[in-house]
């Protein structure tokens, strides 16, 4: 029982500091039209409308709004210690995973206000994230479940497959949301949405699977981390808009 009590009381004390760190970086980071325009310029929207910059700066709230009371509840989660190493990327990388798919289960309503004419064609997967960007990903999981199997680290396994679930799922939830502001920022942010998730996941594998210590280890986690980047980061060109006729 005190060994309980004991643990209990320190889950607390790191969710009461992990909140403050949390709350501490959402007053930072919280979103104004500068960053919104500076998303979209990232994705592909250098010059930007007041109207789209809003859309963006939306979207970036709706995540971050998160972020504090993720960083709370993790430590609060029965087993949640194997989500973070010494350095912490685990439980950043999980609280970015979860607050992007609670942003999109929210996106899932109708946006308020009219709805504009041109509606977008419809879209698959493919359309957000490259067929490649897929394949590195499922590769990334499928090694690093594969290699914790064999060593018998059963929670870490259960965090690389729970993190590929959860960016499949902000993957599907951002091609089915309904569709806000015009062609251009929505696709620009669907397609940010589906690639982060995706770069997200991987990088959870280089941290559970390949947290050092060998040398085949260590390339493992270089290599995974670099395909985190290529995934994450914006393509050279989106793909054009498409309406329906």
């Amino acid at each position: 029982m005190g060994v309980r009590v004991m643990d209990l009381g320190s889950a607390l004390g790191v969710a009461l500091v992990g909140g403050l760190f949390g709350l501490a970086i959402l007053i930072v980071l919280w979103p104004g039209e500068r960053q919104g325009a500076r998303l979209l310029a990232k994705w592909g929207l250098p010059r930007a409308t007041p109207e789209q910059v809003g859309v963006a700066v939306r979207y970036l709230r709706r995540r971050r709004f998160w972020y504090p009371w993720l960083w709370v509840g993790l430590p609060l989660i029965p087993g949640a210690s194997g989500l973070a190493d010494s350095s912490g990327l685990g439980t950043i990388v999980t609280v970015l995973l979860l607050g992007g798919l609670i942003a999109e289960v929210l996106a899932q309503r109708p946006a308020p206000g009219p709805r504009r004419e041109a509606v977008l064609a419809p879209r698959g997967v493919l359309d957000f994230a490259p067929l490649w960007a897929i394949v590195v990903a499922g590769l990334a999981a499928v090694a690093a479940a594969v290699h914790l199997a064999v060593i018998g680290e059963w929670v870490l396994f259960a965090v690389t497959v729970a993190s590929a679930a959860v960016a499949w799922g902000v993957v599907l939830l951002a091609v089915r949301r309904p569709a806000t502001g015009d062609p251009d920022v929505d696709l620009a942010l669907r397609c940010r949405s589906a690639r982060v998730a995706l770069g997200l996941a991987t990088a959870a594998c280089a941290v559970t699977a390949w947290p050092g210590g060998t040398l085949p280890s260590f390339l493992a986690f270089v290599v995974t981390l670099a395909a985190f980047i290529a995934i994450a980061s914006p393509p050279r060109r989106l793909p054009a808009p498409a309406t329906a006729k």
